[in-house]
């Protein structure tokens, strides 16, 4: 900070991950990525022989996901889903972690799959989605060190898919485990320029949105101001805001709700017993 608006958008993985997507959204997406020149397209595997078409020779790289959005597939298949889709142009890779093994603490599980997946790379930028809505803070800071210990480039929030998505407090721990030298991913619920800002601010090297265009846009004609990052009221940093509070394990929603046992929106009765 402070975030030119050129800066802002090289920091976007402008997002399209829906099952319906028709190849015509696909173009739509490219186009716009470089229009505003973001970082990257983020897709499924099924759209990057396409998408990297529309791209060559352009700055924007093609990200593609991979164990996607469950995680729960084989080291083998995330691994042969990241070779063919490098080899179909992919750039970037980002994976979903073994959720479940990670609560197991299968650590060296969790370990492995990543490491096929860093492996199948060869080289390029793998980032490791935590899908943080399921977990507790342990077991964020764990999977944040499993994931940098495998060799991969990036730890990412969320999938979009979960029951939460990004987080300033998520990313602020997620970047404090990780160091300097490691990239920290925010995704899922970033809508406007305001969440994007709180984000970097609190540690974010890449945010995967599905609102670049209107995040950029929204941004030229606002100005920075410091005043962007302080809270909404009446609690703009509460999980309860955004989470499918249906979705989580009962362990996670407890460790929440025990949590935010001062939060105002207690009050609300969001977090029902």
């Amino acid at each position: 900070m402070p975030v030119t608006v050129e800066a802002l958008a090289k920091l976007i993985d402008h997002t399209r991950l829906k099952p319906e997507t028709k190849r015509a959204k696909i173009q739509e997406l490219c186009e716009e990525a470089l229009a505003y020149e973001f970082a990257s397209v983020c897709i499924n595997p099924v759209h990057v022989e396409y998408a990297a078409e529309l791209l060559k020779g352009s700055s924007v790289d093609v990200c593609c996901v991979v164990g996607f959005p469950l995680g729960a597939t084989m080291s083998e298949v995330k691994a042969f889903e990241t070779k063919e889709s490098i080899r179909k142009g992919a750039t970037e890779v980002d994976m979903v972690i073994n959720v479940g093994a990670l609560r197991d603490e299968n650590y060296d599980l969790v370990r492995s799959d990543i490491e096929a997946v860093v492996e199948a790379a060869d080289g390029k930028i793998v980032k490791v989605i935590l899908e943080t809505g399921l977990l507790i803070d342990d077991q964020k800071r764990k999977g944040c060190i499993l994931s940098k210990e495998a060799g991969a480039h990036f730890v990412k929030t969320s999938t979009g898919f979960g029951p939460m998505g990004a987080t300033p407090d998520d990313v602020r721990l997620m970047r404090k485990t990780v160091g300097s030298k490691m990239g920290v991913k925010a995704a899922g619920g970033i809508r406007s320029f305001k969440d994007a800002l709180r984000l970097i601010d609190a540690g974010a090297t890449r945010l995967g949105t599905s609102s670049g265009v209107a995040i950029v846009e929204g941004y030229r004609w606002a100005g920075y101001s410091d005043a962007w990052l302080e809270p909404d009221k009446p609690c703009w940093t509460c999980p309860s805001r955004q989470a499918s509070l249906g979705k989580q394990p009962k362990e996670v929603y407890l460790w929440y709700k025990e949590r935010c046992v001062t939060c105002p929106h207690r009050e609300q009765n969001i977090f029902n017993d």
